[in-house]
Formats: structure tokens, sequence, C-alpha cells
């Protein structure tokens, strides 16, 4: 299970990375920030697992391959950004595919740390967002994890693919790549056909005068 956690966690890793270095190419960011897109979207979620399992030094900071990967992607996107722009929905389905591997990647590695599996499927879910938040707080807008359509739940789902086959004694490799593929089924779904979750309704009277200052 460890050899399969590393390998999607850094494959996450770079397509997060893409995911952030596209969105700050589109900003007309520099180089450097860029770069800081890149690293903030790509480990963000994982070190926040890491310091709540309690596996320390975080694997961001002690793997010399995670920041190795975040700057490839970061340059890479930089200076081939017409390229990446020609697919469609560049950085949505980047995002989407991180977050389906981080997802599955963080469960497995809360569960081999002894985590139960509601816990360790709830921080595979926190492993996928975190980086998007870190990445959309960066450049001063609402997170995409709270407002598009089906972002945590399409995580947790994966996740929890993971977490009952771990507690039904499964192979790791089936459920992983079940759980992958489930959470960016669903997350390109809704994405293609809006599905959303439920939102507050609103009262359409205007909103009332504001009395005299004094």
């Amino acid at each position: 299970m460890g050899t399969l956690v590393l390998i999607l966690d850094l494959i996450g890793t770079f397509v997060f990375a893409l995911s952030g270095a596209t969105m700050g190419v589109r900003r007309r960011l520099d180089i450097f920030g860029v770069l800081v897109l890149s690293f903030a979207a790509a480990l963000a979620g994982g070190i926040t697992r890491d310091l709540l399992i309690g596996a320390t030094p975080v694997a961001a900071i002690s793997d010399w391959r995670y920041p190795a990967i975040t700057l490839a992607a970061g340059v890479v996107t930089f200076f081939w950004a017409p390229l990446i722009e020609r697919l469609q929905y560049p950085v949505r389905m980047f995002d989407a595919m991180g977050l389906a591997l981080f997802a599955v990647a963080g469960t497995q590695k809360a569960l081999a740390f002894g985590i139960a599996p509601p816990m360790a499927a709830a921080l595979g879910m926190l492993t996928g967002i975190g980086g998007g938040i870190a990445r959309d707080v960066l450049l001063a807008q609402v997170p995409l994890v709270l407002q598009a359509e089906l972002y945590a739940v399409a995580a947790l789902a994966g996740a929890a693919v993971v977490a009952v086959g771990y507690w039904l004694g499964l192979p790791p490799l089936p459920c992983a790549l079940a759980g992958a593929a489930l959470c960016f089924g669903l997350r390109m779904m809704a994405m293609h056909f809006g599905w959303h979750l439920p939102v507050a309704l609103q009262s359409s009277d205007p909103p009332p005068p504001e009395g005299p200052r004094r």
C-alpha cells in the first residue's frame, strides 16, 4: 500500500500543480507567482493531512520529489501555456484529476496510519479539496469547493469507496482505481450537466433603505 500511496500522491501532485499554474497564467502572474500557485495547489491538502495524522515531517518537506514535481509543472505550464489552454476546460479537468487522486491517496495514507475508515475518508476528502482552497484564497476568489458542482461530495464519494473496501478486506489497488474513477466521473459529469447541491432560498424583496447617518 505504501508504494501505491506514493505513486498516486506524486501523480496527484503533478496534475494539481498544473491546475494551479494554469490559473496563475490566466491571471497574468509572473513566473514566481505561477510557481507559488503551483506549489500551494499541489501540496496544501497533503500538508494538512500529514499534520493531522502525525506524519511528520510532512512529505512535502521531507521528500524532494514533491517540490520538484510542483516546480516542474509550474515551469512547463508557464512556457507552454498556449498548448495547455487548447484543452477543453484545462484548469477544471486537471483539478478533477488531482481531486480524485488525492482523495484516494489521502484515504489510504490515513488508513495506513491506523485511522478508522470513516475518519480516513474525511481526511481523504480534505486532502483533495485543500489545495484548491489554498489556490483560490491566494487569488482572492471564493474557493471552488464552496460553489462548484459536486466538488467535496465527489471527493468524499471516492474516498468512501477506498475506506469501505479496506473495511471489507478487499485488495487496495482495485479499490483505489474504483474510488478515483468514481470521484473523477462525478466531478466531470457534474460540470457537464450542472449538478449542484441545493442552495438557500433568498428573498426577492429589495433590501430596506438605510437610515440617516449620524
